[in-house]
């Protein structure tokens, strides 16, 4: 199966490069460093830690991680890789030059001989969901201890991996260590022949969130800058086909609240443009945030055309709105709006991260909503009811701190095997 599988990622190869070429003719970013992708034009180490995160939330749930491998092997060089470009400007703003930063190669076998002859990794680390079989078998076959870190599979994926299960398997045969974020987690990978042995729940290290102290003042000063004492609702991490349900929602909400402002936050930037455009086809007063300009009091959307300002949002708001779940994407990150003590709400498409927002609604931590009505209405019953609005704050907050800790487990467990790679 190997082998269709490596000749099918060659079949792919031309389709992949126009895809990747069409997509920077819209978004610029996306040829950024476009021979990485074909594995050409890598870094060159003599050794390094290698971690994986595919975008930004992986990428936001790496950095606790990173922190503790700075701290723990100071003399160690750390490769952070990224699939998305806005994975890594997340990395830019996040970690500034303390990592190098690569893209991953596509899985073609070339490209992936070539990325480990450059970058000479003594151990690695991916983060959450990515299977890559010729990467996981180059690190086998070199001797790379890998750790799949907050390690898990959908219950959707298990079928499709199923299908692939002796490849699949022996992907997972390379003495890969399996960091699951929960038992559910666990029993999927054992499913799909993961070694009991090396396979242990440690949690979720996203619960490990670290605010960073400038953002609290900061949200402050642009929240009296920009958008003054009325009402703010922030919509994170929107996708098409969701902004019109939220602007739907945000226009019955002025009529109870006509002052309330809507900061809207698209999950991509090449969208940027677009989204304005459809937030003045809805004859809505916008205005970008690009344009440094503050709001007035007839303004009625702010559009966050910025990129790594989301907790700066949040934190200049009074009710976070987590996206990717009015549409069947899946949800997104619940935990950063709860580490700032916001009431949440977000729709039902949750499949991506259901066993937090199981937690949440099970804790009063957050709220479901099925479409725009039922959004407008949550809205405007937590901006009259600021208790309660508070209490589900106060909720999620809890649920963060019940579950913070992963980090520490992770290390425990893997401290043993980055030492050992790691001698020189």
């Amino acid at each position: 199966m190997r082998l269709l599988y490596n000749l099918l990622t060659y079949l792919l190869l031309i389709p992949f490069a126009v895809y990747w070429l069409v997509r920077g003719i819209g978004n610029r970013n996306y040829l950024d460093r476009l021979p990485q992708r074909f594995g050409f034009g890598f870094p060159e180490f003599d050794e390094c830690i290698w971690v994986h995160a595919v975008s930004v939330g992986e990428v936001q749930a790496a950095v606790p991680l990173i922190h503790a491998l700075r701290a723990r092997f100071p003399a160690r060089k750390l490769l952070l890789t990224t699939v998305t470009p806005t994975g890594a400007a997340r990395v830019r703003s996040a970690l500034g030059d303390t990592v190098e930063h690569c893209y991953i190669p596509f899985e073609f076998p070339n490209a992936v001989r070539s990325f480990f002859k450059s970058t000479q990794p003594r151990a690695a680390m991916i983060m959450e969901t990515e299977i890559w079989p010729n990467l996981y078998r180059g690190c086998g076959v070199r001797g790379i201890p890998l750790i799949l870190v907050s390690a898990r599979i959908s219950p959707r994926s298990v079928p499709g991996y199923r299908r692939l299960l002796p490849l699949i398997k022996e992907t997972l045969s390379h003495g890969i260590i399996i960091a699951a974020q929960s038992q559910a987690d666990a029993d999927r990978f054992l499913e799909l022949g993961a070694s009991s042995s090396r396979t242990q729940v440690t949690g979720n290290i996203k619960f490990d969130v670290q605010l960073d102290a400038k953002v609290k003042p900061e949200g402050e000063v642009l929240r009296s800058t920009f958008f003054g004492s009325r009402p703010v609702w922030v919509a994170a991490s929107t996708h098409d086909g969701e902004e019109e349900q939220v602007l739907a929602a945000h226009r019955r909400l002025l009529e109870d609240h006509p002052d309330a402002l809507l900061v809207l936050v698209p999950r991509h930037p090449e969208r940027f443009d677009g989204v304005f455009e459809l937030i003045e086809s809805e004859a809505f007063n916008v205005v970008r945030r690009t344009s440094m300009q503050p709001c007035s009091p007839s303004s009625n959307v702010f559009l966050a055309d910025t990129m790594g300002e989301v907790p700066l949002f949040f934190a200049a708001g009074d009710i976070a709105f987590v996206g990717g779940s009015l549409v069947p994407v899946g949800g997104h990150n619940l935990l950063e709006p709860a580490a700032q003590g916001l009431p949440i709400v977000t729709g039902q498409h949750l499949f991506n991260t259901q066993e937090i927002a199981d937690e949440f609604v099970a804790s009063g931590a957050c709220r479901i909503v099925a479409d725009a009505e039922e959004l407008a209405a949550t809205l405007s019953r937590l901006l009259s009811n600021p208790d309660e609005a508070q209490e589900i704050g106060r909720n999620g907050f809890g649920v963060l701190a019940r579950n913070r800790g992963a980090l520490e487990r992770l290390m425990v467990l893997v401290e043993p095997v980055l030492e050992d790679a790691t001698v020189a």
